[in-house]
């Protein structure tokens, strides 16, 4: 988007998110003294008039949903050079992505904060709309004057009228959320497409990973073993391939969430969960990201999720190679961090960058303590970008109750970069490094992300020698 300022009677703040097709910023409106949401359709887009009639359509569905658990529309209008721009009303307390920055949630809190998001589902669904793309972070967080807040769901991008889903004839929705029959041109869609997506989503927020294909889906209690069988049951009948064996409607789900919710042991949630959603205090993408304390819990979108404990390495060897998935990211690491992986991948907009699922891994002596910036835990994440300035978003990082220490440039063979660095995180004695890489003479992209957390030595310049991408 060029150096505009002002759109409308709508002063621009900042830039909440870009997307494929637009740009999200934070505005204020001055006559009404209030900050609202303002999204612009993206230049390089301006002259493709199907999608233009794509973007207003979204603006319209928000509209006639007309329900206070969607984003709601306020205002619709044109720049000077043609681009539409829809003004919503501004979430300031982030998303669900947030949310599981810091791991996975309290079963209660999970339960019913997907519960809210499927009575946003059903809202749509009595309006005549399938939303198709239920996901994290498309699921919005917005305080209210009386401290507790709402559930919003937000991007109607691929939202069809139910009218008409039954001929759509292209494939929808994001990996992880999707359900069989989005996945497959002509096979027509119903409500209960968005069943599936909020099925994930409760799986999500309950384990801290995006389930695996349809089909293939981890039984919840293995990566989180204080999951209920009926909870589970629930969770995976949402999840079901076959339509037909699914929780008919987004309303009967979110009643039995309630229900288990409020059979769930009591634990201390995350927020002051009232009755609907978090307030505690408004989230940044950036900073909430950031002080999560590692990556570990971004490791999450792909199947086969779970830890992988690792077995010994070779007798006398001091290193490790560990590998993702997909085989294009490895790297030696220390023989004693070795104990643990998870090489599933990562969604780099938790990082600030486009969402997707791209290659990553997580290898750590104990990954289960990953985010606590306390513990004394060694391991690297390592992920793969394909779109936009890692190095930005890297800039942009700051750790609460950490030291620190500056940056410094790094160049070897094979790559150059940043390394920044922070100590004495809520008194531990170890480091915590964060490097965004390039190839040297190569091209703009891939970009690499790299964490790293030692507690001895220095073994940072080792492991990026070892970084291979392909």
């Amino acid at each position: 988007m060029h150096s505009v300022e002002q759109i409308g009677r709508y002063r621009l703040e900042r830039r909440l998110g870009t997307g494929a097709f637009g740009t999200v910023w934070l505005a204020h409106d001055d006559v009404l003294e209030a900050p609202v949401a303002v999204k612009v359709l993206a230049d390089n887009w301006a002259h493709r008039l199907d999608v233009v009639e794509r973007f207003l359509s979204e603006a319209r569905l928000l509209r006639r949903a007309d329900s206070n658990r969607v984003v709601q529309v306020y205002d619709i209008g044109e720049l000077p050079d043609g681009r539409p721009y829809f003004v919503m009303e501004y979430a300031d307390a982030g998303t669900f992505a947030d949310l599981l920055a810091a791991g996975p949630l309290p079963v209660a809190e999970a339960l019913r904060l997907t519960a809210l998001a499927a009575r946003g589902a059903a809202a749509l669904h009595k309006a005549g709309i399938v939303h198709r793309d239920i996901k994290p972070t498309n699921v919005l967080l917005r305080t209210t004057p009386d401290g507790t807040g709402r559930v919003l769901l937000a991007d109607l991008g691929l939202a069809k009228s139910l009218a008409h889903a039954s001929g759509l004839t292209l494939a929808a929705g994001s990996a992880g959320y999707q359900p069989p029959e989005q996945a497959q041109p002509g096979s027509g869609i119903d409500e209960r497409a968005d069943v599936y997506s909020l099925g994930a989503v409760a799986y999500e927020l309950l384990t801290g990973t995006v389930p695996g294909a349809p089909g293939q889906v981890v039984p919840p209690d293995r990566l989180r073993p204080d999951v209920s069988p009926e909870v589970q049951r629930a969770v995976l009948r949402a999840l079901e391939p076959d339509r037909e064996r699914r929780w008919p409607t987004a309303q009967t789900f979110a009643e039995e969430l309630e229900r288990l919710a409020g059979e769930a042991p009591a634990q201390q949630p995350r927020s002051r969960l009232a009755g609907e959603i978090p307030a505690d205090k408004p989230r940044s993408r950036h900073r909430g990201f950031a002080l999560m304390a590692g990556l570990f819990v971004v490791v999450a979108a792909g199947a086969g999720v779970a830890v992988l404990n690792l077995p010994s390495s070779p007798s006398g060897s001091s290193s490790l190679r560990v590998k993702d998935t997909t085989g294009r990211v490895s790297a030696e690491v220390p023989a004693s961090w070795g104990r643990q992986l998870r090489d599933s991948g990562w969604d780099p907009h938790a990082l600030g960058l486009q969402a997707g699922h791209e290659p990553g891994l997580a290898v750590a002596d104990d990954l289960s303590q990953w985010s606590d910036l306390s513990s004394d835990v060694n391991g690297v994440f390592i992920g793969v970008s394909e779109h936009g300035s890692v190095t930005t978003e890297v800039d942009r990082l700051a750790h609460s109750g950490c030291r620190y220490d500056g940056s410094r440039a790094y160049s070897s063979a094979t790559w150059r970069g940043t390394i920044r660095t922070w100590s004495d995180c809520s008194g531990s004695t170890g480091t915590l490094s964060e490097t965004a890489l390039r190839e040297v003479g190569g091209a703009a992209q891939p970009q690499v992300y790299v964490q790293i957390r030692q507690h001895s030595g220095d073994a940072t310049a080792r492991i990026l020698r070892s970084l291979r991408v392909t």
